[in-house]
C-alpha cells in the first residue's frame, strides 16, 4: 500500500494568498483496478487559475493542478509503466488515475522529447503551450505586419503568445511588471518593445511605440491595464482574453464604460478556455515542439524545488515573482 501526500485547501481566500490557506496531509493511495494507472509527481503546476477556483469548491478539497509524473505501475495499455505522463489530479504525490473518470483535461501520455526536460508538459508542451496556440491563433488572427500587444508578457502564455506573433510575422509589445522582464522580453525572446508598467505611463509608451495602433491584444490582466490598451486599437482590431489576474485578489478596478470603442472602432472581443480544442490538443503540442526544436520558440521556467514549497511557490507566482512557466519539481527528480 503506497501513501500519498497531498496538499489541500484549508482555510479560504481573502486577499492575496498565504500560508495558512494550506495544510499538508497523508492519506493511503488505493489499488489500481481494470483501466487505471499509477503516476508519481515529478513536476507540478502552479497558475493563477487555482485562485478563482477555489471559490467554488469547499476547505478541505485537494489543490486543483496538473502534473508530469512517471508512470510507476498500470493497468491501462495506454499508459505503460516508465512513460511521462500529464494528469490533472492536483497538488499529490502519488495518484491513482482511470481516464475514463476525466471530462475534460484528460491524462495523456507526452510524445517523445529526446534530451527536453519532461517539465515542458506543464508549460509549452502543455495546457499552457495550447493556451497560447489555439487563444492567440484563432481568437487574434494575426496577420504578417500588424501590431500585437500583449500583458503578462513574462508569464508562462504571454511569454509564449509574443514569440509566436513574432513567428507569424508581427510586431511585438510586451507588458511587463520589472526591468528584468522588460529585459529578457526585448533581449532574448525578440519582443520588438517592452513596456514596464510600474515605472512608465501604459498610454504614453504605447502612443510612442505604437503610433499607428494595436491590431491584436493578448490580455492576461484585464483592468485598468486592458482600458488602456483598448484605447489604443485600430479599427477592427481582435482581442483574445485569456485572463484578469490584476483582480484576482480583490475588488474589480473601476473602468470606463468599453462600449464606445467596441462601435467606434468596430472591436471584436472574446474570452476562451482552452479546452474548446480538446479535439485538436496534440496539434498545438506537435507545433510548439517543433518551434522549440527548430530554435524559434524559446522557453523559460521558475522552478521551486520541494514538494513541500507548493504553497510558497503559488503564492510567489500570483504575486509576480516568476519569469516563464512556474513548475514545483519534486525532490529527488534528476
Amino acid at each position: 500500500m503506497h501513501t500519498a501526500k497531498k496538499w489541500i485547501y484549508a482555510k479560504p481566500f481573502v486577499g492575496e494568498p498565504t500560508l495558512d490557506n494550506f495544510e499538508l496531509v497523508e492519506e493511503p493511495v488505493p489499488e489500481l483496478q481494470d483501466g487505471e494507472f499509477m503516476i508519481r509527481a515529478m513536476y507540478l503546476s502552479v497558475d493563477p487559475y487555482m485562485r478563482i477556483y477555489t471559490l467554488s469548491v469547499p476547505c478541505g478539497s485537494t489543490m486543483i493542478g496538473g502534473q508530469v509524473g512517471e508512470v510507476m505501475a498500470s493497468r491501462n495499455p495506454a499508459f505503460p509503466v516508465g512513460a511521462y505522463a500529464f494528469a490533472q489530479v492536483g497538488w499529490r504525490t502519488v495518484s491513482v488515475c482511470n481516464p475514463a473518470n476525466f471530462e475534460t483535461r484528460k491524462p495523456y501520455v507526452l510524445p517523445e522529447l529526446g534530451d527536453l526536460s519532461p517539465s515542458l508538459g506543464m508549460g509549452a508542451l502543455g495546457t499552457v503551450g495550447n493556451t497560447a496556440y489555439f487563444g492567440f491563433l484563432e481568437i487574434c488572427r494575426p496577420k504578417a505586419g500588424e501590431t500585437v500587444v500583449v500583458s503578462g508578457a513574462a508569464g508562462a502564455v504571454g511569454s509564449l503568445v509574443g514569440q509566436i506573433a513574432k513567428i507569424k510575422g508581427c510586431r511585438v509589445i510586451g507588458l511587463a511588471g520589472t526591468r528584468e522582464k522588460c529585459d529578457w522580453l526585448t533581449g532574448e525572446l525578440g519582443f520588438d518593445a517592452a513596456i514596464n508598467y510600474r515605472e512608465e505611463s501604459v498610454e504614453d509608451a504605447l502612443r510612442r511605440h505604437a503610433p499607428d495602433g494595436v491590431d491584436c491584444y493578448f490580455d492576461n490582466v484585464g483592468g485598468t491595464t486592458s482600458e488602456t490598451v483598448r484605447g489604443q486599437m485600430r479599427l477592427r482590431g481582435r482581442i483574445a482574453v485569456c485572463g484578469t489576474i490584476s483582480m484576482y485578489n480583490g475588488e474589480p478596478a473601476r473602468v470606463v464604460d468599453p462600449q464606445r470603442d467596441f462601435v467606434t472602432k468596430q472591436l471584436t472581443q472574446e474570452g476562451f478556455s482552452v479546452h474548446r480544442w480538446t479535439d485538436r490538443w496534440f496539434e498545438g503540442i506537435t507545433q510548439n515542439l517543433q518551434w522549440i526544436r527548430e530554435g524559434k520558440l524559446r522557453v523559460r521556467e521558475t522552478i521551486t524545488e520541494g514538494f513541500e514549497n507548493m504553497p510558497r511557490a503559488f503564492i510567489e507566482m500570483m504575486a509576480g515573482g516568476n519569469i516563464g512557466k512556474a513548475v514545483v519539481k519534486v525532490a529527488g527528480v534528476p
